[in-house]
């Protein structure tokens, strides 16, 4: 069997490039244990005396009793178990404890928290040699600028990060920094981006031929279908949709390699005045400009009109994604309550339909896997024009989802009984659903006797993996069920992978019948099945 299958690795791996990815799926239900040393991350576990990481047995990023506070503190850290990292930061040293709190507040989206616990500390951390700690304060403040649309400071840092630290960041952490060092200089002196309040509405949505999510939007009233990525740290817009815009692009530009890998040419402009849906308005959106070609899918014969990023959708405030085609949006900021609310209507989506009020200032990589299912046609992505959005009443916020934290440019989860949780990166923008070595870790009995497959991993070898049929995963108080995912039987070498249980893509999203995200208490729930 062993034999057979490095033969077919040796076959396959030299025509993995040339095949997008494959689509997945999740196990039998097993009950997540409570975790313990033997199954923390793969970034973790000591090697061996004289053996390399990566070389045999993973390498776990969890507590250790052999190792000093801070090193163990990082490492609860880099296993994104941010909870009992919170619960020990009483007893450390009053300096140590404002780091790690400022870094948490980093990862849960507390920007200005963040950046009053961490501003204070740069000068004496940089003086202080500790390269490692510099690197996570220095990281963690360009996030923050970046995220609050502070241009000015985001730029600066970025560009800081890099040059002093570039020999400190591991490969996975270059590319996360590339579009950021390279495109925020061409956007350092834009206005900032501001937008309008806006009642809670129904927003129609489409998916398209790489089974993405759609959505309608204005540019400058001009219609389009943007695709929605949370994970992308910047607005995207192809060069003929910004020229029918008649929007004014920059002759500076850069060139990017992460965002298609291969290297392309990006410049810069700016929306005057951008709509989601008809409803909510954005003005002075910043968007990068790619040429056509160079975001074009042709076996699916999609080509990309614009990518809405994170800096977007998290001012959409909360996100509930439906299995009927819409997403349930509840945004950040809201009109000051009417003294009577008016009925329900189903409005049209022309941005100049209806008077808003003034506007109000709103003070991570781009990776989209093309995808063509066997049998299916492709199919092109509704028309923004022929769109309505419906405006909703305003629910209570639903305090029974689970957290979510922003970790550079991935979107982590927290699954499973309350004091047994697993964290699960989550990508609402990509096509491809995996658990990882480290699920495998705690389940190989359950694929006892079950024949290996490989699967396509980008950027990876074929990988050695068994499917699992059903996977229950616990979020809050209810427990859904996710189907036919691969699970991976060996690390991937990328500890912002291996350290993580899976990846939950939008075909595991799918089979839901309604997420959300709701980034004004950044909790992530699910409706019962």
């Amino acid at each position: 069997m062993d034999a057979l299958l490095l033969g077919l690795l040796a076959l396959v791996w030299p025509l993995a490039a040339q095949q997008p990815p494959t689509p997945a799926g999740l196990p039998s239900a097993p009950q997540l244990p409570a975790q313990s040393s033997d199954s923390l991350p793969s970034s973790a576990k000591q090697p061996a005396q004289g053996q390399e990481p990566g070389t045999g047995a993973q390498v776990h990023t969890g507590t250790s009793s052999g190792l000093d506070s801070d090193v163990r503190l990082r490492n609860l850290l880099a296993d994104h178990q941010f909870a009992r990292l919170a619960a020990q930061l009483d007893s450390l040293p009053a300096a140590d404890a404002q780091f790690y709190r400022g870094i948490l507040a980093n990862r849960s989206n507390d920007l200005a928290a963040s950046i009053k616990l961490l501003e204070p500390l740069l000068e004496a951390v940089t003086a202080s040699g500790d390269k490692a700690r510099e690197k996570l304060l220095r990281k963690a403040l360009a996030e923050d600028y970046l995220r609050s649309g502070d241009w000015a400071k985001a730029a600066p840092a970025y560009q800081t990060l890099d040059a002093r630290l570039q020999d400190q960041l591991s490969a996975d952490e270059r590319d996360e920094i590339e579009l950021p060092v390279k495109l925020l200089p061409l956007a350092q002196a834009n206005p900032a981006m501001t937008v309008e309040p806006c009642e809670p509405f129904v927003l129609p949505v489409s998916k398209d031929p790489l089974g993405l999510i759609d959505i309608p939007v204005f540019v400058d009233a001009v219609p389009h279908s943007w695709m929605l990525d949370p994970t992308a740290p910047f607005n995207l817009i192809s060069r003929s949709q910004a020229r029918e815009a008649g929007l004014k692009v920059s002759e500076q530009s850069a060139t990017v390699r992460t965002l298609t890998g291969r290297p392309i040419p990006m410049h810069m402009a700016v929306v005057p005045r951008f709509t989601v849906g008809g409803r909510l308005t954005f003005r002075n959106l910043t968007v990068f400009v790619f040429e056509d070609a160079d975001y074009l899918f042709p076996r699916s014969h999609y080509q990309v009109q614009g990518v809405l990023g994170y800096a977007a959708l998290s001012a959409l405030g909360s996100l509930t994604f439906t299995d009927n085609a819409t997403i349930e949006v509840q945004p950040a900021k809201q009109p000051d309550p009417a003294p009577a609310a008016a009925p329900a209507q189903a409005v049209g989506n022309d941005p100049k339909s209806s008077a808003s009020p003034p506007p109000t200032s709103l003070p991570a990589q781009l990776a989209t896997a093309e995808k063509q299912a066997p049998g299916v046609a492709p199919q092109a992505p509704a028309p923004a024009q022929a769109a309505t959005t419906t405006q909703a009443a305003a629910p209570a916020r639903d305090e029974t989802g689970v957290p979510f934290y922003l970790d550079g440019d991935q979107i982590v989860v927290a699954l499973g009984k309350p004091g047994e949780e697993r964290m699960f990166a989550v990508d609402a923008g990509g096509q491809q659903t995996y658990l990882t070595s480290r699920y495998y870790g705690e389940h190989a009995d359950d694929f006892a006797g079950q024949q290996m497959a490989l699967f396509v991993v980008p950027g990876a070898p074929p990988q050695p993996a068994y499917t699992a049929d059903a996977v229950a995963l616990a979020v809050g108080p209810h427990t859904v069920h996710v189907h036919y995912l691969p699970v991976l039987t060996q690390p991937l070498g990328s500890a912002a992978m291996d350290d993580v249980y899976g990846l939950l893509g939008v075909d595991a999203l799918d089979q839901l019948k309604a997420y959300t995200f709701d980034y004004r208490t950044m909790k992530f729930s699910v409706r019962p099945e």
